[in-house]
């Protein structure tokens, strides 16, 4: 959750507008929540995007993650991966080739903040 506040952060303190699933929707408790928070992830969540940016540590991307980096993808929403627990060159098997040759990878917070700079010229 501490990479999660400090991306968020950043992004922020860069003028971006943030959205935060866990934050803005909610996570799910039961099965009752499910459209829930689909409708608020996707449906709503997705209006006004031009831009994701994904945690993608650990052993595996969660499900969530992974579908709405394809989600974004398929709708021509660029996407920035950091990856800071593993170096990105040997996290084929974490991360699979779908996912790293889908969008830019960084592996620290300030990679990440030169490469949010092109996308908002002002900060």
């Amino acid at each position: 959750m501490e990479l999660i506040e400090n991306v968020v952060r950043l992004c922020e303190d860069l003028g971006f507008e943030t959205f935060v699933p866990h934050r803005d929707v909610g996570l799910a408790s039961g099965m009752e929540d499910v459209s829930r928070i689909f409708e608020g992830d996707i449906t709503k969540g997705f209006e006004n995007v031009d831009l994701v940016v994904a945690i993608l540590d650990g052993l595996h991307v969660g499900a969530g993650t992974a579908w709405e980096l394809g989600y974004a993808y398929a709708k021509g929403i660029p996407a920035i991966g950091i990856k800071t627990d593993e170096k990105i060159s040997e996290c084929l098997d974490s991360l699979s080739a779908i996912l790293i040759g889908s969008m830019e990878i960084v592996s620290s917070i300030e990679e990440l903040k030169k490469k949010l700079k092109r996308f908002n010229p002002e900060s």
